[in-house]
């Protein structure tokens, strides 16, 4: 696979959310992005979905590409770029025929448009979209995938028991040292050049799983994963910070003690381990310091810890990337927004930011 003008695969996500909009929407950004122009782009997007439901979407944003059904990656060679380039969007057609049932449905009933609603034949569009991607990417037929958002519910009502993406992914890919993390780029809101990498030891859980999912090893694993991701952007040994699990980093106990028996020991040992880490801190004054550039990635202990505190310093330009992968995914950084999907309104941003750090990463790769 070429790394100049990598071959991009991005996933429609759920049809009723807002994935078909904000990748018809960033179309012709992608093709702004660093990277030059004529035989030399930036990157070679395709949409993995459908190209009716794409199509629909090109005429809500008024963006004007056709959008053209392929069987064969194949097609998509330096020559169809040169003469399509951004005017096109190739859609290899992949959703279930009860997806499109549900959208002509669905528009009969909502004056022409899909109606943002759970609906389990999204969320099989959106399992059976990923996984042919993963296909792809594994045979190194893509260079990486960018996934628009699907809707948990409506992905567990199909019949697709997993919390989100990055679990699908990991199992796909016979991996179990896995992470997900929300990367910013450099920002004016952030100090460091190089942007800043928040990774997650827990996930899609209960707060009430938390503190049982939360051990020494998950701790240094997270902290090896997001020390080597940014180490590979920033060409150097990144320093890396921890946040305590409970407020005032536990008070030494007195608000309990995961960070005496389970953090800090993790932490110390990292340190062992060659790792330029320092922690655990309290997460709200730690994460004002990375903000300072202090701090090169941050190690969260949960979901809402890390997310909370990279969508305040800038919600649109976050990228949520799966590290551990043999493959390289990225994503936006935000869900199906029903209340904004199938309006032209949806924010852009990260579907563009995703696609830049695909590309960056593509180029990047072993």
């Amino acid at each position: 696979m070429k790394k100049n003008n990598p071959l991009l695969a991005l996933t429609m996500g759920d049809p009723a959310g807002v994935g078909p909009e904000i990748i018809a929407g960033a179309w012709k950004s992608f093709f702004l992005l660093k990277g030059g122009s004529g035989s030399d782009h930036a990157c070679r997007p395709v949409v993995f979905g459908s190209s009716e439901i794409i199509r629909r979407a090109v005429e809500l944003r008024n963006t004007g590409e056709d959008v053209i059904s392929i069987s064969s990656l194949s097609e998509l060679d330096d020559d169809y770029f040169i003469r399509f380039g951004e005017k096109t969007i190739p859609c290899f057609d992949c959703c279930p025929k009860t997806t499109l049932e549900w959208f002509k449905e669905s528009c009969a009933r909502n004056s022409g448009l899909p109606e943002p609603k759970i609906d389990p034949r999204c969320g099989d569009a959106a399992f059976i979209c990923l996984n042919r991607a993963i296909d792809f990417a594994l045979s190194g037929q893509i260079s990486a995938i960018v996934t628009g958002p699907l809707h948990k519910k409506s992905l567990n009502l199909a019949g697709h028991h997993y919390p989100g993406h990055t679990e699908i992914l990991a199992e796909r890919c016979g991996i179990d040292d896995f992470a997900m993390m929300l990367y910013l780029g450099a920002q004016p809101s952030l100090a460091s050049p190089t942007g800043l990498a928040v990774v997650h030891t827990t996930l899609h859980t209960a707060m009430k799983n938390v503190f049982d999912q939360i051990t020494e090893d998950a701790v240094v694993a997270r902290s090896h994963l997001i020390a080597g991701f940014m180490k590979k952007i920033m060409g150097s040994d990144p320093k890396i910070g921890v946040c305590a699990l409970n407020c005032h980093n536990g008070e030494e106990g007195l608000f309990g003690d995961e960070e005496i028996r389970i953090i800090r020991p993790a932490v110390e040992r990292a340190k062992k381990e060659g790792l330029n880490i320092a922690g655990p801190y309290p997460s709200d004054t730690l994460m004002l310091d990375a903000k300072k550039g202090f701090y090169d990635g941050i190690v969260a202990m949960y979901h809402d810890q890390g997310h909370i505190a990279v969508k305040l310093l800038d919600m649109h330009h976050a990228v949520n990337i799966t590290l551990g992968l043999p493959i390289i995914r990225t994503s936006v950084a935000h869900g199906t927004a029903f209340d904004r999907a199938w309006k032209g309104i949806a924010e852009i941003t990260s579907m563009i930011e995703a696609v830049r750090v695909a590309m960056i990463l593509s180029r990047h790769s072993d």
